[in-house]
């Protein structure tokens, strides 16, 4: 899992904190310093008051493997101090390979001290470092519960047409008050665990009846080097092919490199994985992909990852097939989760289709914001 929101903030005010970057321990048994503890417990207890449940919060692990950074994306993390407290943090994103116009931005200010300028404090900095790095587009991130967008409250309707979030929340307020625009919608859907078994088999029969020209393979955590250029060809489709509304991202290329670095991150920060593949029988090209991964810190929660079918074989209910035969591998593999959890853009009908077909439940949304400078 990354992290990379635009979250809740307030009014601006004469009196600020002071805003500094640290950084994230270094290596292996390195020293874990008071200042990022303190940014990885402000983070646990906004998911704990937001959610009730630390379910969607990283762990300490993950968040040092993350930002750490890496070749591909440089992150930075900052702590704003009030009379020597943290009283908020800010990330940044950098990609280094593509999008090297775009930064990454979230904000985080600790419950009290909300409604006193603090995120704009905030923010003002992570955009000033971005702009000094030559970035003109800022991205952020918000997710929160459903449960306001199913009472029918008064929406911000998303630049691609498909899906809004709450008008009057103190995310969306801040955001807009900042100059960002929301561009994208993405539904958070959960699935409970077990599943109805009967029901999978069913969906299984139908997908494999129209899929016989291919092949199911999976691993766990490393992708096997027989398959793993051709993995990296699918990764890179993956930020091609998935809507991606007005945000003007550029495609990633991924090498066998990249999918190792991937991994290797996965693996520091106490995470295991399972991915399924559909191999076309006649050419042996890898036509889908799926993968799930899952902390023995937090065992309830099943995180879904990409889930990808190529242009190219599309129409034969690859993605259903590649989807079950990775529920199955998972609920062996963790026997202790209870839930299964996925974000879709609210305009990819087809995927959002088989997720509910599956037994997936809305459970929160989540906005992607962006501001451009040019």
């Amino acid at each position: 899992m990354t992290s990379s929101n635009l979250m809740n903030s307030g009014e601006l005010s004469n009196a600020g904190p002071t805003v500094e970057r640290i950084n994230a321990p270094d290596g292996p048994g390195a020293r874990i310093t008071p200042d990022f503890r303190a940014f990885h417990e402000l983070g646990v207890r906004h998911e704990l008051a937001l959610w009730g449940t630390a379910d969607r919060a990283a762990t300490l692990e993950e968040d040092i493997a993350f930002w750490r950074g890496n070749e591909y994306e440089e992150r930075h993390v900052y702590v704003a101090r009030l009379e020597g407290r943290i009283v908020g943090c800010g990330t940044l994103t950098l990609p280094l390979s593509e999008n090297t116009t775009t930064a990454g931005v979230h904000v985080l200010v600790d419950a009290p001290f909300r409604r006193r300028g603090f995120g704009s404090v905030i923010l003002g900095v992570l955009e000033g470092v971005a702009q000094d790095r030559g970035r003109s587009s800022f991205d952020g991130y918000c997710g929160e519960p459903i449960a306001p967008v199913l009472a029918g409250v008064p929406l911000l309707e998303a630049a691609s047409g498909s899906g809004g979030v709450p008008r009057d929340s103190a995310s969306t307020r801040f955001a807009v008050h900042c100059g960002y625009s929301l561009e994208q919608v993405e539904t958070n859907s959960s699935l409970a665990l077990p599943f109805d078994a009967t029901h999978i088999d069913a969906l299984e029969a139908d997908a494999r009846s129209r899929s016989t020209a291919y092949s199911v393979i999976t691993w766990s955590d490393r992708c096997p080097d027989e398959f793993v250029e051709a993995y990296a060809r699918l990764k890179s489709l993956m930020s091609t092919e998935v809507p991606i509304a007005g945000l003007g991202w550029e495609g990633e290329a991924w090498d066998a490199a990249r999918v190792r670095q991937e991994e290797a991150t996965w693996r520091a920060g106490g995470l295991d994985a399972v991915v399924s593949v559909a191999r076309h029988n006649d050419s042996g090209e890898l036509a889908a992909y799926t993968a799930l991964v899952h902390r023995e810190a937090m065992p309830a929660v099943i995180f879904q990852e990409d889930t990808l079918v190529d242009p190219v074989h599309r129409g034969h209910r690859l993605g259903m097939l590649v989807k079950i035969a990775n529920l199955r591998k998972a609920v062996l593999a963790w026997p202790a989760g209870t839930s299964v959890m996925t974000w879709n853009a609210s305009e990819n009908q087809h995927m959002l289709a088989i997720n509910i077909a599956l037994g997936f439940k809305p459970s929160g949304f989540e906005g992607e914001w962006q501001k451009r400078l040019v």
